[in-house]
């Protein structure tokens, strides 16, 4: 009994040590060679790689955004700031429009739209007349506004999508990785979570675009109604300044009845 006995045991721990270092290293071959992010990547599906490259594209266009209007944004804000103290100073408004002449920023835009009204109207100073340049200053304050907002709409669809984008990759790479886990009727930890990480790094990438985009165009906003603020100080100082000029020439103001 003992010689039998003990030649089994020794048959069933050598079929032991034999059957568990193949199945590791069936293991071990399934893995890819890199976990790096770049070797995840390059192991991904195409569908989850084409998410990736997507969010990498819209990260990028939200920082290109983010610089370009932040310049635009200090620049205009420092000339509107330079032709408000102008206009707030002892001067009129054909010259503050001459020394404006060439200029196209916003302020001066206003400037020129109130002298051309001036023009057309001859010198009549009524009610009608206020309401055409305050018709006329809303317009150019609403055209300079779009314009300097220009750009902002695409960084809000980042911000908003990102993370729907991010999740699609993931939901469709643990599907790949379930349908691997099918194909080769294992679930050993060591071959499941390469594809479960490639899947979760698509969610991964789409915080990473999403939430500098909500911030960059939370402050962009901030920025523009501070300059639209500036914008309607100065429609304000332009409408007191073809005031004090009618003042000063002593016109008297026609009512809109004569």
């Amino acid at each position: 009994m003992t010689g039998p006995r003990s030649t089994f045991l020794v048959a069933a721990a050598l079929a032991t040590l034999t059957v568990g270092p193949a199945s590791a290293a069936g293991a071990e071959a399934l893995l890819p060679a890199n976990l790096s992010p770049w070797g995840m990547f390059q192991n991904a599906d195409i569908v989850v790689k084409a998410v990736m490259i997507g969010l990498a594209c819209a990260s990028l266009v939200t920082w290109t955004v983010w610089l370009a209007k932040t310049i635009e944004l200090r620049r205009e804000t420092s000339l509107a700031n330079r032709r408000l103290e102008m206009l707030e100073s002892d001067t009129s408004l054909r010259q503050v429009e001459r020394e404006s002449a060439d200029a196209r920023d916003a302020v001066a835009q206003l400037i020129h739209t109130a002298v051309r009204e001036t023009e057309l109207s001859h010198g009549i100073f009524d009610d009608g007349f206020k309401e055409r340049i305050a018709l006329r200053l809303e317009r150019v304050e609403g055209a300079m506004a779009r314009r300097i907002a220009r750009g902002t709409g695409i960084v809000a669809t980042i911000g908003s999508t990102s993370p729907f984008i991010g999740l699609f990759g993931t939901v469709w790479g643990i599907m790949n990785a379930f349908i691997g886990i099918a194909e080769t009727k294992t679930t050993n930890l060591a071959v499941v979570a390469p594809g479960i990480a490639e899947a979760l790094l698509a969610t991964a990438l789409g915080l990473v675009a999403a939430i500098p985009a909500v911030m960059i165009y939370n402050a962009l906003v901030r920025s523009i109604t501070g300059y639209r603020a500036l914008l309607g100080d100065a429609s304000a100082q332009v409408m007191l300044l073809i005031s004090r000029d009618h003042s000063r020439r002593g016109m008297p103001m026609a009512r809109a009845a004569e």
